[in-house]
Parts: structure tokens; C-alpha cells; sequence
């Protein structure tokens, strides 16, 4: 593939912190290869306002291989980007053209406050996690990987929902800012292994119950967030994940 050079005009979201109130700045970023990577090509813009003496971009970076899940942002108004299933250091220059105009914003989210720029403070889902994302039961040291049967169909099942990177770009997408389609992955995919059943009633209301108390809005079955994950976890799982809740409520209050 040839490469080509892009000129392009970048509106980005600049805020000092979460008290500030923040505005668009416009920046040129010319000569830009088809071949770079979004971050790359922030990469280049950040290096031309350090040697004019002006503060870099904020956002946050970390594997830049679309595992990590930590470069989030929002890009022309859509999570991640243009490319479906694509993290945003993922996503490559080709996908836009010289002369493009490119917004760029962090998540709007009020679980999410702004750190700086692009980068927000995603630790709300830390904590839905460490309430009950986890095996507390004692496993020992790790056993030979088929000592345990399950069922392929299953270890698949709980695969596609362990998919899931905690990037937060469900709750950008979403119009009620809701954490649901993470919660429910990290709930479903330990709900389907043997090694998770001992806690599976208690994960499901404590998990939910901090999702809550973290502020995020409700589902109410927009789709927005399957169609922003750069995964493609499925919205299956939070109808998963409700009945898991339900089963746990009534257990409860039946006293099983």
C-alpha cells in the first residue's frame, strides 16, 4: 500500500482538571504518513507544540496493541473512532483524508471526570471489579489446564464475554452513560466457570449495587454500547447479567 500524506485540522478537547471548565483548541497536523497509527499521529502533532514551548496533548497510551484498553477517546463524536471493532491506537491514518477536519473529546461521563484533555479517571470500573469481580476460594497452585472439565461450548461462552478490555467506551457511547455492558461481561464470564460458582449471588448484587453507587446511568436497550465495543461483547450478556441479578435477589430473600 502506497503511502500518502495527510494535512489535517485537530479540534481537541483541552481541560486542565475536573473543575475546569475546558474548551476546543484547533491544531494543524500536516504531512501526516496513511501508514501511522491515530496515537502516531498525536505523537507528531504533541512533538511540534513541545518545540513551540506550548503544553502536549493529554491522553492516555499504554500497550498501543488494542489489549490494554487504556487509550479511549472520542473521535468525530463516535467512541474509538470510525472502524468498528478497532481501539483507537488500532485505528490508522487511512481511514481519513487530507483536508479532514478530526474532533476529538474525552469520555462524557460524570463516572468518568476528567483528568486532564483527553484523559479521564476511569477507576469506577476498578472498583465495580473489586467488588465482586473476582475467586476468593483457594486455588492452590495452578493445575494442569484439563484437570477441570468444561464443557467447550461453555469455556467459548465465557471466553467472548472475558473479551471484554474495561476501555469505558459502552458508557461514552452510551446516552445514559451506563457501565452495564462491562458490568455484565465481567459478571457473566466468571458466572459460566466452575471456579466462579461459589460467590456467583454475591458478585451479581454487590457488582451491580457499586456500578449504582458509581453514578452510571441505567440500560434502557439503546445498543449504543455493543456497536462502540471495540471487542464486539455482546449485548446478550446484560440480559445475562439481570437474571443473574434477579436469581440472586430472590435467593436472598428466600433465605437459600
Amino acid at each position: 500500500m502506497s503511502e500518502e500524506l495527510l494535512n489535517l485540522t485537530l479540534h481537541v478537547w483541552r481541560q486542565d482538571g475536573p473543575n475546569d471548565p475546558g474548551r476546543f483548541e484547533t491544531h494543524q497536523a500536516n504531512g501526516i504518513s496513511t501508514h501511522m497509527s491515530f496515537l502516531e499521529m498525536l505523537d507528531v502533532v504533541n512533538e511540534d507544540l513541545i518545540e513551540k514551548g506550548k503544553s502536549p496533548i493529554a491522553f492516555d497510551h499504554d500497550c498501543r496493541e488494542g489489549i490494554c484498553g487504556s487509550c479511549g477517546m472520542v473521535i468525530n463524536g463516535v467512541a474509538h473512532g470510525p472502524q468498528k471493532l478497532t481501539t483507537c491506537c488500532q485505528l490508522h491514518m487511512r481511514q481519513f483524508k487530507s483536508g479532514d477536519e478530526i474532533w476529538l473529546e474525552p469520555w462524557r461521563a460524570s463516572g468518568f471526570p476528567v483528568v486532564k484533555d483527553l484523559i479521564v479517571d476511569r477507576s469506577a470500573l476498578d472498583r465495580i471489579i473489586q467488588a465482586g469481580g473476582y475467586i476468593s476460594i483457594r486455588t492452590g497452585s495452578a493445575s494442569e489446564a484439563n484437570e477441570m472439565p468444561i464443557a467447550k461450548a461453555i469455556a467459548d461462552h465465557a471466553m467472548d464475554a472475558a473479551e471484554c478490555i474495561g476501555c469505558g467506551a459502552c458508557v461514552a457511547a452510551c446516552p445514559n452513560a451506563s457501565a452495564s455492558l462491562f458490568t455484565a461481561a465481567k459478571i457473566s464470564h466468571l458466572s459460566l466457570l466452575p471456579q466462579g460458582q461459589a460467590e456467583r449471588q454475591d458478585r451479581a448484587r454487590k457488582m451491580v449495587a457499586q456500578m449504582d453507587a458509581e453514578g452510571f446511568g441505567g440500560c434502557t436497550n439503546h445498543g449504543e454500547c455493543e456497536a462502540a465495543c471495540p471487542k464486539g461483547v455482546s449485548l446478550q450478556w446484560i440480559a445475562r447479567m439481570n437474571r443473574e441479578l434477579v436469581r440472586a435477589v430472590v435467593s436472598s430473600d428466600s433465605g437459600v
